[in-house]
């Protein structure tokens, strides 16, 4: 909104400053700001609101120290985070950009599911919540809508570097280093030098005609990451400042890939994809990033609040879509390793106990509980040194996944 007027009042006032609102970095960096105010000035009115609804935490005894006194605290805080992220995004984003319209649907559609989620295990005292196959229902149907949106929509292109050869220097003295705008399911793959990988090659066995059926291959690789992060951060979600914290590591290193992927003149320098029109998503992520941090203010131990699933699912579910839009989705699994230890901590539990029951007539865990954090708590850790020790890795994983940028 503030770009639309700001615009305006430059075409037609010659408003000095007004151009500044043209520049990515100053509405990023605006969007950071405004977002984190939002989160930590009004995250505690929203605190007091739900409070005054009995808007309580109610906790399972799983005979971990300190879950007891957790019991009442405040859920549905993900509200917090949408809404934080939510406004700077409307004010200072090209709205009709096509990737700001798939993140605003993001968290829109997960911010509802876990929202239902949530209402249904603190209102109707039902604490399994929203049917699983509902959940899984949500995900897919965000999965087809994203990739459905990322496949066939004309805005989503990408541009490639010419061979060195091909290379020619234009009227205006610039060099051509990029060929035309085109579709494209390429993705990057880390740590290899010829880095891209079609997904329509797994399919190319349909004929010469394949490249038409593409999207056979790409909407149901979307549907499993979308799935797949949006329930990792919805396992992390466990202790106090552990998924909010360790998300916030995540999207601050998604928002440099999504600017350097989104600018020519970097991503010809790192000789990285280019994406047009993806640098937008700057703006996006930095508001997401600044929205995590002030909820985090609420959120570190011991916590006036929790997420809840309205925050986790949609955490997770707008961290997966990112990675997808710009074209990094197979760093996921080390820039979201946290995500990833925590889900096969738990996969690993259970297909261990079942075999082990099967076999022996006893069931056997490798972990002491599950999920990971979990497993810390039984061994005594106090739950700010684990949680800590987490972003402490977490900061590593996102700093090696800024060092493939090269490193290949």
């Amino acid at each position: 909104m503030l770009y639309y007027i700001f615009q305006y009042l430059e075409s037609q006032f010659n408003l000095t400053g007004a151009s500044v609102f043209q520049f990515i970095t100053f509405r990023a960096a605006m969007a950071f700001i405004l977002s984190l105010l939002i989160s930590t000035i009004y995250g505690k009115r929203i605190i007091n609101f739900l409070q005054r609804q009995q808007v309580g935490e109610s906790v399972r005894d799983l005979g971990l120290e300190g879950q007891i006194q957790k019991a009442g605290t405040p859920t549905m805080g993900g509200v917090i985070i949408i809404l934080a992220t939510l406004i700077p995004v409307l004010l200072l984003a090209k709205l009709e950009n096509i990737y700001i319209i798939i993140l605003l649907i993001t968290t829109i559609w997960m911010g509802f599911i876990g929202f239902a989620d949530d209402y249904i295990k603190v209102f109707k005292k039902d604490k399994e919540g929203l049917k699983g196959i509902f959940k899984v229902v949500g995900q897919v149907g965000l999965g087809v809508i994203v990739g459905s949106m990322l496949y066939f929509h004309q805005d989503v292109t990408i541009k490639e570097q010419l061979p060195q050869e091909k290379q020619v220097i234009q009227i205006d003295g610039k060099k051509k280093v990029f060929g035309e705008e085109h579709k494209s399911t390429k993705t990057t793959v880390p740590f290899l030098k010829n880095n891209e990988l079609d997904y329509a090659k797994a399919i190319s066995f349909l004929g010469d005609d394949y490249q038409k059926y593409a999207w056979l291959i790409f909407i149901p690789i979307v549907i499993f990451i979308i799935t797949a992060v949006s329930n990792g951060a919805n396992l992390t979600d466990g202790i106090d400042g552990l998924a909010a914290g360790s998300s916030a590591i995540m999207v601050v290193t998604l928002a440099i890939f999504a600017w350097v992927s989104g600018n020519i003149i970097f991503a010809d320098y790192l000789d990285v994809m280019y994406i047009p029109k993806s640098g937008e998503m700057t703006v996006f992520i930095l508001a997401f990033a600044g929205a995590l941090i002030g909820f985090l203010w609420y959120n570190t131990y011991p916590a006036q609040v929790f997420m809840g699933d309205t925050g986790s699912l949609t955490i997770g579910g707008i961290i997966a879509v990112i990675a997808i839009a710009i074209r990094k989705e197979l760093l996921l699994p080390v820039l979201a390793g946290i995500f990833v230890a925590e889900n096969l901590s738990v996969i690993l539990q259970v297909s261990y106990f079942k075999y082990t029951k099967k076999k022996y007539g006893e069931g056997r865990r490798i972990f002491k509980m599950s999920p990971l954090h979990h497993h810390y708590q039984k061994l005594n850790y106090h739950e700010s040194k684990i949680v800590t020790r987490f972003w402490i890795v977490g900061i590593l994983l996102a700093v090696f996944t800024i060092v493939t940028l090269k490193l290949r």
